[in-house]
């Protein structure tokens, strides 16, 4: 898994600050990727400021304001996989296969998300920097 990383002194790093591809992401693709409702799913947990979407979820911190609180870093790990975050996370790992166990057969050996797809996500996540009302 290219996710959290052990630094010299023992500690976790808490991002992934390269990039997952040369190209940089597209935060228009990206804003397309976050309110699908079948390939990103991200509107099932989280809420945000996508007011065109019904029935946001709420299970998941809202991402309005997410520009603010996470660094692409740490938004790129958790895109990868947030159980380098947090073991207990429900978020699916988006572009990692280490340790998933009951995957459905169309999906064995694929990730959700291909790596470009991470990269615009995560350019899209860094223009929401509005805070909340």
């Amino acid at each position: 898994m290219a996710a959290a990383v052990l630094t010299a002194s023992g500690a976790v790093a808490q991002g992934l600050p390269d990039p997952l591809t040369d190209t940089p992401g597209d935060p228009t693709r990206g804003r397309a990727v976050v309110v699908d409702r079948q390939l990103g799913l991200c509107l099932l947990c989280h809420t945000g400021p996508f007011p065109e979407v019904p029935f946001h979820g709420d299970l998941a911190p809202d991402l309005t304001g997410v520009g603010t609180r996470l660094s692409p870093a740490e938004m790129r790990l958790r895109l990868v996989d947030s159980r380098a975050v947090n073991a207990e996370s429900i978020m699916p790992p988006y572009h990692s296969l280490d340790g998933l166990t009951r995957v459905a057969a169309l999906w064995e050996g694929k990730t959700i998300l291909d790596a470009q797809q991470v990269e615009d996500v995560v350019a899209f996540l860094t223009t929401l920097t509005e805070e909340p009302e």
